[in-house]
């Protein structure tokens, strides 16, 4: 009863100060809950899916003839295939497809469209309540994807319309696919009812095949693998696994999901400063009470019980109404997931897992609270009974003499001077203030960055104006090498580089292989920025993406084997030359076949890739022709040339190759991400500047209560109460601008050393910001400047 008196009667003296408190924590307690629940959320309904799907655990895609019989004389073989099955899918060529009443076909998609008939034992295309998905003759089941980017519903039709032939569908549901769910895989599935599919395929010559395994133990999918690619079985294609599956479908809501987290970390240091502060500055106002219940033998440890107690009553309401508030807010920021994968049941671990996280900011309120306490420790009895209060005196000095006066306003110039002279009482407020500019500035410089053109260098790929994609095929050679030719005599393109991505065999020292993806072709001509060396010049040479070179252990100077599987002595012939008055020669060009040679590759760069996992390989060496997985072309146009012209009059005359500009390249690659940094730029924004106004107007009421005396005797020289007004709005604006640039230069090192950390787990261990002056320098300082103005005034 006691201490239930002594918390009302405390909160009904304090109630700014206690409800600013209150509020820190509450919101950080809401944000690390929210955090945890969306990762609880993201793993469940991550897991149901692929359970639902029955996904596959390593699946070879593949273009050309398959013989099915050799592989499944294999798979009976094999010990870990538990099952397999080759599923057949239609390629569509983007010129062809017509979606919804649209006139335009969508050739400027940088998705490989396939139609496919349901699965019969495993890999299931579900429905949106995670069913397998039956189509009935006449319709068609859309990815979720399409639906998102293109409007797509339910009763709209589809087109498949090309020379001779016309196919007309209606969207019966939308599609959610364990493989190719999201943005950053650049393959989509449609499904059609086994009659349906018959039909097109008639008329659709284009194939592609996904021969796909469900192993026995999940966890030896790499040894199945190397089995796999030992066994010379088809492999013209990328060969992926199920923990890749599961990394590409958690990217863009884990990302969200961290920054939040982060975000609820930053707060609860401001909830801890706020609180040292309040502590503080009870000391200040009950130094007599303190000194009396020393004087009378009470003891210290129940002195400072008595104070703890109402800390321990503001935390655990706050932590608790933060808690309680987290669950709407958990399934409002989850709706991405709950449209790509929907929602699972989380049983018990869905509501402790928040609660855990949200206990764990309440402990640490606590813990917080009684290191501040233990100043308790040093107030004397017989100073506290004489009334000294243990305030310091502002110290003299020559911070900003008063002839400087002169060139300011007098309250402008004392607003400022008593900032300076007393920064040690305000530095608690200027560092809160850093810390509100760098929640709102990280997350913003991050969306401007991942919004720029020169984030393309972060996938892989050297910036320029356009790109040409040729799908895998048996004829893509010949293709290919009509496309360069085309591109070399088109006066509009001032320079062009092929490339050719192909698998070859890494041999380790211990005998053991594994399949790398490397690109060949002249890289100078659109070069990447590396993390450490230069771009493979020679054919000996050879760069590494940062996680390849992480996993391999390999830095700049160290070699690597590489097998050339089916074998190429050399190019036979070559490609005509990367671009006019550029040194050179493509790496597209065919080559004799031999026998497998092993080539020695020394490492000379090291570069960010956040695409194919975040592991990939440059080289200038011919590719391996019996293992082609991709043939681009990448060119800028020259001076005045219209892009958006070009690129459609290169996705007609090279058709079904895919021509896409690399800024929508990236809005649809990474269109998903960009969104949720988005919301979580405007959260950030939105509680920056709550940080603001609630720290300003807790730290101002104290401030005025603790400098009643000089302020009747500045009242007693004639200021006014506008002139007192003034001088405390300078004092707080000029402890923001202070802190608004600490906080910029915070972001642009530590914050932007954090994005990395982040954003090193998928290929891209060093983000550079790009920064928009704009926004960072003038409307977001303007913005936290005038909740400071408004607040105090």
């Amino acid at each position: 009863m006691i201490y239930a008196r002594i918390i009302r009667n405390e909160v009904a003296r304090k109630k700014a100060a206690m409800l600013v408190v209150f509020a820190f924590i509450l919101l950080a307690s809401l944000l690390v809950a929210a955090g945890a629940g969306l990762i609880v959320e993201l793993n469940s309904s991550l897991s149901r899916l692929f359970a639902d799907a029955k996904a596959p655990h390593f699946v070879q895609m593949h273009a050309g003839e398959v013989d099915s019989a050799a592989v499944e004389a294999w798979a009976e073989g094999n010990e870990l295939a538990d099952d397999f099955q080759i599923a057949e899918m239609i390629s569509i060529d983007g010129s062809t497809l017509y979606l919804a009443d649209s006139d335009t076909p969508e050739e400027d998609s940088i998705m490989d469209i396939s139609f496919v008939a349901q699965n019969d034992r495993f890999d299931f295309l579900l429905d949106m309540d995670n069913r397998k998905l039956e189509v009935e003759p006449g319709e068609i089941g859309v990815p979720v994807y399409f639906a998102e980017e293109k409007g797509l519903g339910i009763g709209d039709r589809v087109t498949v319309a090309g020379e001779g032939y016309s196919h007309e569908y209606t969207v019966s549901s939308l599609v959610r696919d364990a493989q190719m769910n999201p943005a950053i895989v650049h393959s989509k599935r449609f499904v059609l009812n086994a009659a349906d599919y018959g039909r097109l395929k008639a008329d659709v010559p284009d194939r592609e095949y996904l021969i796909e395994f469900r192993l026995t133990d999940p966890g030896r999918i790499d040894e199945f693998s190397a089995a796999y690619q030992e066994a010379g079985l088809p492999q013209r294609g990328t060969a992926v696994d199920y923990q890749l599956f599961k990394v590409l479908n958690a990217v863009s809501d884990g990302i969200v999901a961290a920054v939040v987290i982060i975000l609820s970390l930053v707060l609860m240091v401001i909830a801890g400063l706020c609180l040292r502060f309040t502590v503080l500055a009870t000391l200040e106002e009950d130094y007599r009470e303190i000194g009396v219940m020393k004087a009378v033998g009470m003891p210290r440890g129940r002195i400072k019980g008595i104070y703890l107690a109402k800390y321990i009553a503001l935390g655990g309401s706050a932590a608790a109404v933060g808690y309680l508030a987290s669950l709407p807010l958990t399934s409002m920021v989850s709706g991405n997931i709950a449209r790509y994968m929907g929602r699972a049941p989380q049983g018990g671990a869905g509501l402790l897992v928040p609660m855990l996280a949200a206990a764990a900011i309440f402990a640490m309120v606590v813990v917080s609270a009684m290191v501040v306490l233990r100043r308790f420790d040093r107030v004397s009895a017989v100073e506290a009974l004489r009334a000294k209060t243990g305030n310091e005196a502002p110290r003299p000095g020559r911070v900003l003499p008063l002839r400087v006066g002169r060139l300011f306003d007098i309250n402008v110039f004392l607003g400022m001077r008593d900032g300076l002279q007393r920064f040690r009482l305000f530095g608690l407020l200027t560092f809160i203030f850093f810390f509100a500019a760098g929640i709102t500035l990280v997350p913003l410089h991050f969306l401007s960055t991942i919004r720029s053109p020169s984030f393309i260098s972060y996938m892989g790929i050297g910036s320029s104006d356009m790109r040409v994609d040729l799908r895998q095929s048996e004829e893509i050679e010949g293709r290919f090498d009509e496309v360069v030719e085309h591109i070399a005599a088109d006066p509009d393109v001032a320079r062009f580089a092929p490339l050719v991505t192909s698998l070859f065999t890494i041999v380790h020292e211990t005998g053991e292989t594994e399949r790398l993806a490397v690109e060949t072709g002249d890289f100078t001509v659109f070069p990447l920025d590396y993390l450490h060396g230069r771009a493979p010049r020679a054919e000996d040479e050879i760069a590494l993406s940062y996680l390849n070179a992480r996993d391999l252990d390999k830095k700049i100077g160290d070699t690597i084997t590489l097998r050339r599987d089916g074998g190429q002595a050399a190019a036979d012939r070559g490609a005509p030359a990367a671009g006019r008055g550029d040194a050179g020669r493509a790496a597209a060009g065919g080559a004799g076949r031999g026998a497998a040679r092993d080539l020695t590759m020394r490492v000379t760069g090291i570069y960010q890739d956040v695409t194919n996992g975040g592991r990939t390989a440059k080289a200038v060496l011919p590719p391996n022709r019996e293992n082609v997985l991709a043939s681009t072309v990448s060119l800028d146009l020259a001076p005045g040339v219209d892009i958006a012209a070009k690129r459609h009059e290169y996705s007609e005359l090279f058709a079904p190759a895919r021509v896409t500009d690399l800024g929508s390249y990236l809005s649809q690659t990474l269109g998903n991400t960009i969104d949720g940094l988005v919301y979580v730029t405007a959260g950030a924004t939105a509680v920056g500047i709550a940080v603001a106004v609630l720290i300003t107007s807790l730290f101002l009421r104290m401030l005025i209560s603790k400098d009643a005396r000089r302020i009747a005797i500045m009242k007693s020289l004639g200021f006014s109460l506008r002139s007192l007004r003034v001088q405390y709005l300078t004092t707080a604006l000029l402890l923001l601008v202070i802190g608004i640039g600490a906080g910029s230069l915070f972001s642009n090192t530590i914050g932007q050393q954090l994005v990395s950390l982040l954003w090193g787990f998928m290929g891209a261990s060093q983000i550079r910001f790009v920064i928009d002056p704009l926004q960072a320098y003038v409307l977001m300082p303007l913005l936290l400047m005038l909740a400071v103005a408004v607040t105090t005034m």
